[in-house]
């Protein structure tokens, strides 16, 4: 009897410190994983997050940024597929109409991102940050087509003489393209820095080349 007694404390003894044991592994695993859950995310346009809307005043989409794996899908109103942009291993952005022929492409370098063409072989246009903070859009012969002049709430879009063609207005949560301070040519609340919004000003550029842009600096880190 008293055996039998001995035998059942001493099993449960030895089955509470191997749950304690587990316990406490279990406990540092949860632990670590919670750790690297928490870390924060990077700020592009990933795969994870939901497509960038661009909508007009009153409210209708214009055109949209639907983020892929690799890069991202450029859709009209209607999600008609205007481009593909791609983000190639060696850094290029690679832009391609529908029909998958090149476009173009966009390399960063230092502060400069660089347009292409679909040879790679000549540069369109750059778009160069400024030790002061500003940006300036320039053509292949390197004139200046904007200036792109800081302010509080955004940027404003310049001629080279100084004239406002745009204003990038950032207020709530969302982002705007105006042509003047009362008129909205469109706007966004999605994950886009403003620099990189700024870049859909740029009317010298078609819309892909815009959205390649775009894209570029807002992966390279512009601010």
């Amino acid at each position: 009897m008293k055996l039998g007694i001995f035998r059942s404390l001493l099993a449960i003894f030895l089955i509470a410190t191997i749950v304690s044991c587990g316990s406490g592994k279990s406990g540092n695993d949860v632990s670590n994983n919670s750790s690297f859950q928490t870390l924060p995310a990077v700020n592009n346009i990933a795969a994870n997050q939901d497509k960038i809307q661009f909508k007009t005043e009153g409210g209708a989409e214009l055109f949209a940024m639907k983020p892929e794996a690799d890069g991202a899908k450029l859709v009209d109103g209607k999600n008609q597929e205007l481009a593909r942009i791609k983000a190639e291993k060696s850094g290029k952005i690679k832009i391609k109409n529908a029909a998958e022929k090149v476009l173009g492409y966009v390399v960063s370098e230092k502060s400069d991102w660089k347009l292409k063409d679909a040879n790679q072989s000549q540069d369109l246009y750059i778009l160069r940050r400024q030790n002061d903070g500003e940006y300036k859009l320039e053509d292949a012969a390197k004139k200046e087509i904007y200036r792109i002049q800081a302010r509080n709430d955004g940027f404003d879009i310049q001629t080279p003489e100084k004239n406002l063609v745009y204003q990038v207005k950032v207020k709530n949560g969302k982002t705007s393209l105006r042509k003047a301070p009362s008129k909205t040519i469109f706007s966004t609340k999605s994950q886009l820095s403003p620099i990189a919004f700024t870049c859909f000003g740029f009317d010298v550029l078609t819309r892909e080349q815009q959205a390649g842009l775009a894209y570029a600096v807002n992966l390279t880190g512009g601010k």
